[in-house]
């Protein structure tokens, strides 16, 4: 019997998937992986309500479990850089290198120190192999497709890794749940940074990086306001701006048009001003999935952040490692330090790179 182990968040995802591979056979071992270590205001750590649903998960399927703090390489290899790209202006996306470096480094590692050959996750996604290659497809339930956070893996990550949610929707997952009167069936989906939370995010930032306010001016070069911190900001952004009762103006909505780290200046417009659509991007750090391609240029679909509908596009390659991207359509707030992620007509998730800078 083909050990699994999989990781188990306390979320109904990941539990109704450990079911479904004990239901096809598998032997099933859980495990509960700490990767921010903190305690919240009442004092309790925040994880260990989360264990807590685990255990209760494992002990009504009856299968074994273990928990492994893995918060040094969190730390170290996800939480760093997600502060210097903030400290940098740019607005990064941790939970695609935490799937990278945590869930599909450290986790395997540990699995198969203990005799598994496979991980499994709670993720929307699927892995398919043709001809000794693995692919990376969308998900059947498609409002809940995970695979754009799934972009940095490597052939040797998706070769180890079993996605039982990959042909079902969400309801069906929540039905499942019910049926065997697990605990967490109705638990509400996280959302969000995980170690952030359900916290106020400028809250949070500012416990690491010191806030420097400066002032906000207008595309014409009108002071209009005081920013708190450039990084609490990002491209495109309408709310907290605070400039919204200034006299004058068309009375239309500011926007966030760029970040003057030089001047430490935040760039509004009022309305939407054509400098918040551009008409492509470079991107860099990109990682192919199944393979390097053939062709120097090509079309294909992106999308730019979770959620988004596909784009159509045309990529040139510039080298192995760079790319850049030219948009069919203008797109909004396009934002470096965020990934564009490639698709074929077919789902296939091309691979993924983080988002340099856009042009006009």
């Amino acid at each position: 019997m083909e050990t699994v182990v999989v990781g188990m968040s306390g979320g109904v995802d990941s539990a109704v998937s450990a079911y479904l591979l004990k239901k096809e056979g598998y032997n099933v071992v859980a495990l509960f992986m700490v990767n921010w270590e903190e305690n919240g205001d009442d004092g309790v750590c925040t994880s260990e309500q989360d264990f807590e649903d685990v255990k209760r998960v494992c002990a009504k399927l009856q299968i074994p479990y273990y928990s492994v703090n893995f918060a040094k390489e969190y730390y170290e290899r996800v939480f760093e850089y997600f502060l210097k790209e903030y400290k940098e202006g740019r607005t990064p996306n941790p939970d695609v290198l935490c799937n990278r470096e945590i869930k599909f480094g450290p986790f395997l590692d540990f699995a198969r120190k203990i005799g598994a050959n496979k991980i499994a996750t709670g993720h929307y996604a699927k892995v398919e192999e043709v001809n000794g290659k693995f692919y990376l497809k969308k998900a059947k339930d498609k409002n809940k497709d995970q695979s754009y956070f799934l972009n940095q893996l490597s052939q040797k990550q998706l070769s180890s890794v079993i996605f039982p949610l990959a042909d079902i929707e969400k309801t069906e997952v929540r039905k499942i749940a019910e049926k065997l009167e697990l605990s967490n069936a109705r638990k509400k989906d996280s959302t969000g940074i995980c170690f952030i939370g359900e916290r106020n995010f400028r809250a949070f930032l500012k416990n690491f990086l010191p806030a420097k306010p400066g002032k906000i001016r207008s595309v014409s070069g009108e002071v209009v306001g005081e920013h708190i911190g450039l990084m609490y900001y990002t491209l495109g952004q309408r709310r907290g701006l605070n400039i919204g009762g200034k006299k004058g103006g068309s009375g239309e909505r500011w926007f966030v048009l760029e970040k003057d780290l030089t001047n430490n200046e935040l760039i509004v417009s009022q309305g939407e001003d054509e400098k918040l659509f551009s008409s492509g991007l470079f991107a860099k750090e990109f990682n192919w999935i199944p393979s390097f391609p053939e062709k120097k240029s090509f079309n294909c679909y992106a999308k730019f952040r979770y959620r988004q509908p596909d784009q159509a596009v045309m990529v040139e390659v510039l080298d192995k490692n760079n790319i850049k991207v030219v948009f069919n359509e203008k797109q909004r707030a396009i934002t470096p330090g965020q990934y564009v992620v490639l698709y074929d007509e077919d789902e296939n998730c091309l691979g993924g790179g983080i988002i340099e800078k856009f042009f006009y």
